[in-house]
């Protein structure tokens, strides 16, 4: 355990830190430590790699973070099963090298990083654009260990000891932001590594134009691992690697085959973007992180648009058009084929103004046709008074509320933070 203030500072969250920061090495002593903080009513900050330390609302009270880095072993892992059971801290490059040598991979690719913890990845539902073809966090998590909020230990899930009656637990945890337990264990399913992976820039003139290409994309039979749209903006970020701009937004599609697989289906979406209008030319092949490195940096505000995936064109139109009224450009990285779309913009002087004639105008809209607006990083002013996760039906919020109360009910695990002040 530390108090010293440069720990505490580092694992500050909205700027309130913590009075203790504990290190725990087992999931026993993760236990005992929850015990305690149950019994004393202390409030805990679980906390992996720290990228996400952004999202969610300030807590409301903040006594301990759990930093969970040292949790970081391969449990078990049988390849030919395609299964491994991770603890929690272990980061998604560590886990990423033990299974190439299978060449095997676990299929979520945040846009932050392979720096991620596994734990960290769950808890904030970020999945990443692979989630096109192999699904989201809460598809690959077989089984989950969890220790609850008055430290007991629990299983759901494959591999099950024991499980929370009536609850399909891992699904649960995922998204949950540990406000309703403490991940330190997962059993996770796993894919083969493609043999070759390429990539194809194709553009369009307008979000329209792209709306239409993707459409055609995705009636055709290709079977792209990741669907990428980048707008004009974000282009430019990436021209060092990308070559040339096209002259408006574009889609950045890879696949993962066999190498005649991989060409023959490059050259079919050339010939998508042809008969759109547009143009395409094989890339090298990029990361999602560094695709997503300008994303929410310091003093950044971004956020994740969900929509109906043939309204994206649409939305990626209303959001360039809203973020040049107040003079803000807008640069945009997002899943074109799951209905995502990912925008940062500089604060500036007056990001009031990004939140009422930006945000809020937004959110509106797309709540309005079942989508959402889910804020993931604005400077700590802004936050006050302002719900970054957006409105949540009353049925939904009710049936929340007493999972919360079932799981946490003294709130000990991060208070506040969650949909809802949960």
């Amino acid at each position: 355990m530390s108090d010293s203030p440069g720990t505490t500072a580092l694992c500050a969250v909205d700027g309130i830190e913590p009075r203790w920061v504990v290190r725990p090495g087992s999931a026993e002593e993760v236990s005992r430590i929850l015990a305690l903080a149950w019994a004393e009513g202390l409030a805990v900050a679980p906390r992996g790699s720290g990228a996400r330390t952004a999202l969610g609302n300030p807590p409301n009270r903040l006594d301990l973070a759990l930093d969970l880095t040292r949790l970081s072993a391969i449990v078990d892992y049988v390849p030919e099963d395609m299964v491994a059971t991770v603890q929690c801290g272990i980061t998604l490059g560590a886990l990423a090298q033990r299974l190439a040598e299978h060449s095997q991979r676990l299929a979520l690719d945040p846009l932050d990083g392979d720096g991620r913890t596994v734990g960290g990845v769950l808890a904030a539902g970020s999945s990443g654009p692979l989630r096109f073809r192999y699904g989201t966090g809460r598809d690959l998590l077989l089984g989950v260990r969890f220790v609850q909020a008055d430290g007991t230990v629990t299983w759901g899930g494959a591999k099950v000891v024991k499980s929370v009656s009536g609850y399909d637990v891992p699904k649960l945890l995922v998204g949950s932001l540990g406000t309703l337990g403490v991940i330190v264990e997962a059993t996770l399913r796993l894919h083969p590594l493609p043999a070759v992976t390429e990539a194809v820039l194709a553009s369009a003139k307008s979000p329209a134009g792209l709306q239409d290409l993707l459409a055609a994309l995705l009636d055709s039979s290709l079977e792209p691992d990741r669907i990428f749209l980048l707008n004009t903006e974000a282009l430019r970020d990436f021209s060092v690697m990308l070559g040339a701009l096209p002259a408006g937004p574009a889609l950045l599609v890879t696949f993962g085959s066999v190498e005649e697989a991989v060409r023959s289906q490059g050259e079919a979406v050339a010939g998508l973007a042809r008969s759109q209008g547009g143009a395409a030319r094989r890339v090298p092949m990029t990361s999602p992180a560094d695709l997503g490195k300008y994303l929410g940096g310091a003093g950044q505000v971004s956020f994740t648009l969900g929509c109906e995936i043939r309204r994206v064109g649409h939305w990626l139109g209303e959001l360039e058009r809203l973020a040049a009224a107040v003079g803000a450009p807008v640069s945009v990285v997002g899943e074109a084929g799951n209905g995502v779309l990912r925008a940062s913009l500089a604060a500036g002087a007056d990001g009031g103004a990004l939140v009422r004639e930006l945000i809020l105008p937004l959110r509106s809209g797309l709540e309005g046709e079942g989508g959402s607006l889910v804020v993931e990083a604005m400077p700590v002013p802004l936050k006050v008074g302002f719900d970054v996760w957006g409105s949540v039906a009353p049925d939904a919020l009710a049936i929340m509320r007493r999972i919360k109360q079932e799981f946490d009910p003294r709130g000990v695990l991060n208070p506040g933070r969650f949909v809802g002040g949960l």
